[in-house]
């Protein structure tokens, strides 16, 4: 085989490379060095927080006291502080991340910059993140792959709007360590009070997120103290510094091992005997030997071999780059995803996701976008914003109105196929997408999938399973949906009771009762029902069975639409009760018995019903000449010499059970 000029070239290099080496450190086997080098892991973090509370002073003091500046940056930094540094005589630290012109003239950051720095323990990415909220997409960007966040808090200013914005957001991208680095400690004296009020502050504030890991650490990035070295300054604080804590933090169980995902990134041919199936692990182990599932064909095989420049493997993990064949000639293709088949990911075209706008032009409702999720790409539109949400205060808004640069929602997305995802909580790397312009290709925004939507969930679509709702005369607004606007669970209060037993006095008064609560009420009483819709029925026991039918079937309805219905009949059988209790359900439905003799309805009726009665000139009243069934089993006994009390009885009947307010 002809020989390789460049390759001749590679091990001169690494020839000199190594006499060089063992010149300087004769006693180490600089094989064993670069090794272990190799294995070291990766830590990924950012830097956050207010404006001008000295994240690039921390970075830059990090790397200048770690010793990991060449002699040429250090000459330089040097210069560079003399002529457009804000550090007064001091060496200006920010410097070494603020490159573009902007930021050194002004002093702050405005790009996310990214710096790589390694100690004999562990390897390090730093991003760099602006502090300004026009800016905000720039930390979700820098922040999106990151294992911690460094808060930074100026000691001098306490706990900003800023601080509690940028921990929203580091709790939104899933970061699980934060390191709250108080800052400036010089400019108060290094007093420990003014710091252990600061951590209190922010406790109170961050117990409203989900950050399991939370470290406080007092410093002064422009001096060094508790930087890399502990300080003398702050005796009273014991803990460790950045670099320590950096160094040591425990990062290796965030990542999910258990649910194997592969997304296929690329289909390797390089010879007709060789088929391969190249990507990035996201999640999982993969062993030869395993059971795997191509989705979304769900076609099964076993894993021949895992293929990597270096040779092959018996197992991969996350986030190895490898080839992987397979045992059976199975059709996979780009966006495909292998799986364990006892261990699928959610199969869906329609999710709940949680949407950061990064586009200069606001949202336009009918914009088909392009969807990026693992290596799937397909069309996709945004279903319905659910609410918009303040970072400075989270606050959450109903507003419909566009989403415009750098604001956070909750949003529907349906996708023109489906895509294979895990929630963003379980799984980053299968939870996050990105909405792309179909226009102009700008990344619109990034999301982070809450999970998938129930079709009957689904907002202004008609799907298969609509139609067939349609078609059956069922409502497309799920009845959870109204309860959640409502505040109310869709029910029937059925009052009975002899004529003139203050029925009719107790259901208007409890009408107006509950409006001003706030509920949504609707009154059927007997008189108002016969003089309309029941207005050819007479007083027969058939005809009233008919009469108390239809009342039923109106309550059950104005439930299903989410009202409470107050209902006031004397309806007198009980085995009738039990048929309309049966008709609006017996979970929505609730008897209340007004509990009063004949004689007192007799003496309190407001009109001369019983006097007719006594004339001959109507018969069939329950009470006297039909029969009235006392209720055996009623959900709740009113008086009627009681009204005041019997509504507030109904009112707190319904507190107790659930019905309004929810709770």
């Amino acid at each position: 085989m002809k020989d390789n000029p460049n390759d001749r070239a590679i091990d001169s290099n690494k020839s000199r490379t190594v006499e060089a080496w063992e010149a300087v450190n004769p006693a180490v086997d600089i094989n064993a060095f670069l090794d272990q080098d190799e294995k070291k892991d990766l830590l990924r973090l950012l830097t956050a927080g207010s404006v001008d509370d000295g994240k690039s002073t921390l970075i830059g003091r990090l790397l200048f006291d770690s010793k990991k500046l060449y002699e040429d940056q250090l000459a330089s930094l040097e210069a560079d502080s003399k002529r457009e540094g804000h550090a007064g005589e001091e060496i200006d630290y920010a410097l070494l991340l603020d490159g573009l012109k902007a930021e050194r003239e002004q002093g702050i950051t405005i790009d996310v910059a990214y710096r790589y720095f390694s100690t004999n323990k562990r390897k390090f990415i730093i991003a760099d993140t602006p502090g300004h909220e026009q800016y905000t997409r720039n930390m979700i960007t820098g922040g999106s792959t990151a294992d911690l966040a460094i808060l930074l808090i100026d000691a001098s200013q306490g706990v900003l709007t800023q601080t509690r914005r940028h921990t929203f957001l580091v709790n939104l991208l899933g970061i699980r360590h934060v390191v709250v680095a108080v800052n400036k400690m010089d400019l108060v004296d290094y007093r420990q009070d003014i710091f252990d009020a600061i951590c209190r502050d922010y406790r109170e504030f961050v117990t409203r997120l989900d950050i399991p890991d939370l470290h406080f650490i007092p410093l002064s990035a422009l001096k060094g103290d508790n930087v890399v070295e502990p300080t003398v300054q702050m005796p009273w604080y014991r803990g460790p510094s950045i670099l320590e804590l950096l160094e040591s933090i425990h990062i290796v169980s965030d990542r999910n091992f258990i649910d194997l995902r592969y997304p296929v990134q690329y289909v390797l041919r390089p010879s007709r005997t060789f088929r391969g199936f190249s990507g990035q692990i996201a999640s999982g182990i993969i062993r030869k030997g395993d059971r795997i599932m191509a989705l979304p064909s769900r076609r099964q095989s076993t894993v021949s071999s895992i293929v990597t420049y270096d040779g092959e493997l018996e197992y991969a993990f996350p986030p190895q780059s490898v080839t992987i064949t397979l045992e059976d000639e199975i059709d996979v293709s780009r966006g495909d995803m292998l799986v364990h088949p006892h261990n699928v990911p959610r199969v869906e075209k329609h999710f709940e996701a949680t949407l950061v706008w990064m586009d200069e032009q606001p949202l336009t409702p009918d914009t088909q976008f392009y969807i990026k999720q693992t290596a799937n790409t397909t069309r996709a539109r945004i279903d319905e914003i659910r609410y918009q949400i303040d970072v400075n205060t989270l606050h959450k808004s109903s507003d419909a109105r566009p989403l415009e640069l750098n604001e956070i929602a909750r949003v529907v997305i349906t996708a023109s196929k489906p895509i294979y995802f895990d929630p963003y909580t379980k799984n980053r790397q299968t939870g996050s997408f990105i909405l792309i312009d179909p226009v102009s290709h700008n990344t619109s925004a990034v999301g982070m999938i809450i999970d998938r939507m129930d079709s009957n969930d689904l907002p202004s679509r008609i799907t298969e399973n609509d139609r067939r709702h349609i078609a059956s005369g069922r409502s497309l607004v799920h009845r959870k949906k109204r309860e959640e606007r409502y505040n109310q669970r869709g029910v029937t209060l059925w009052i009975t009771g002899l004529h003139g037993s203050g029925k009719k006095e107790l259901v208007y008064a409890l009408e107006r009762r509950l409006f001003n609560l706030g509920a949504k009420t609707v009154v059927l009483d007997g008189s108002v029902i016969r003089s309309g819709l029941s207005r050819e029925l007479d007083f027969s026991p058939a005809d009233r069975a008919e009469h108390l039918r239809r009342v039923a079937y109106i309550c059950r309805i104005l439930n299903e639409q989410g009202i409470i219905t107050l209902c006031s009949f004397v309806s007198p059988c009980e085995d009738i009760r039990l048929q309309l209790s049966e008709i609006v359900g017996e979970e929505q439905f609730s008897l209340l018995y007004m509990d009063a003799d004949i004689d007192y309805c007799r003496s309190h009726t407001t009109d001369d019903l019983y006097d007719r009665a006594d004339a001959g000139t109507v018969d069939q009243i329950p009470g006297l000449d039909a029969p009235y069934d006392v209720p055996r089993k009623p959900d709740l006994t009113l008086f009627p010499a009681e009204l005041e009390e019997s509504v507030e009885s109904v009112v707190s009947f319904l507190q107790e059970r659930n019905i309004f307010p929810l709770k």
